[in-house]
């Protein structure tokens, strides 16, 4: 018990000074940040973004991010910049290093390299006082009061921090980009995440005929239609062939368990009107939250004012957006 206690109480407490951490970085946000975000925005070059040992594995995820966002970013490793990776930086890059301290002595030997090429830097810091602050072009402050770590050192707050601010960046660059959710998926085609942002209705229907019977039908051409077409359902169409209803397999289980002369029943008898539908050129992802909204399995496909057809949910589970 007082195990399970303690280890409760270290992880809130983690968790209270990283969080903390974060929300300080508010109060850090400055002239240098904007400006830092202004000159990405008209550079035509790349942000390459630099480190080492934890500062590296935090550089390459806001690396991912930029580049997801937008914003064309690569990673250098500040120790293998001096072997040669010097050569991945163009005239126009904006270089970010990452570093908690900003006195390592890879920092202090890839800072004046950097700074003969000519390029542009940015020091991503928890030491604002540090050589890799005092020379940079913009610091971005990511001072902490302490790791996490009960013998503050290892990297844990200091390493979130650093990885807020760069997502802070990402997002400030995203939105003045006017980045949008069409732009977004070009970069994520795959995974359910991609397919929410470019699946669209119509893409979801397959080649199935499309069960349709006459608001006069009678209910056994109904049952054969609902049965032989495999939906689960069917269109009710009037004389011009206007969408007016919809009749399921439970309308129908529904239907024989009142004491009614269903032999004189009518398609216009049993049917749903005005059924829910959604234009095939709608993304499927709004029908999957039609059909949540509604507590429903199925939508009327419609192809301006014509029936294309029906999205099950089991097709959109299939496709794996669900």
């Amino acid at each position: 018990m007082n195990l399970a206690k303690n280890i409760r109480n270290t992880a809130t407490r983690v968790l209270q000074n990283e969080a903390q951490a974060v929300l300080n970085l508010v109060d850090f946000l400055d002239s240098d940040f904007e400006a830092c975000v202004e000159h990405i925005l008209v550079s035509k070059g790349r942000v390459v973004i630099t480190g080492v040992g934890k500062s590296a594995i935090i550089a390459n995820k806001i690396v991912a991010t930029l580049n997801s966002t937008g914003t064309p970013a690569l990673f250098m490793h500040a120790a293998d910049a001096i072997h040669g990776d010097l050569g991945m930086i163009l005239d126009d890059d904006i270089v970010i290093c990452i570093s908690k301290s900003g006195n390592t002595p890879e920092i202090k030997v890839l800072v004046p390299l950097l700074k003969n090429l000519g390029s542009k830097l940015v020091a991503l810091v928890s030491n604002t006082k540090s050589f890799l602050a005092e020379q940079s072009d913009y610091v971005l402050n990511a001072s902490i009061d302490e790791e996490a770590c009960p013998n503050n050192l290892a990297p844990t707050t200091s390493t979130t921090a650093h990885l807020a601010l760069g997502d802070a960046l990402a997002v400030c660059l995203l939105e003045a980009r006017g980045f949008t959710s069409e732009d977004f998926a070009k970069y994520h085609p795959g995974g359910s995440l991609g397919k929410q942002l470019y699946l669209r209705v119509g893409d979801v229907l397959g080649g199935n005929e499309i069960p349709v019977v006459s608001e006069s039908a009678g209910l056994a051409e109904v049952i054969l239609e609902i049965s032989g077409k495999r939906l689960g359902a069917t269109a009710v169409i009037d004389a011009e062939g206007n969408l007016k209803g919809i009749i399921t397999d439970g309308d129908l289980r529904r239907m024989l368990q009142k004491s009614l002369d269903i032999h004189l029943l009518k398609a216009a008898d049993i049917m749903t009107v005005n059924p829910k539908s959604i234009s095939t050129q709608e993304y499927a992802i709004r029908a999957l939250n039609m059909m949540k909204n509604h507590n429903i399995t199925q939508l009327v496909a419609m192809n301006g004012d014509k029936i294309a057809g029906f999205v099950h949910i089991h097709e959109l589970m299939k496709e794996g957006i669900v």
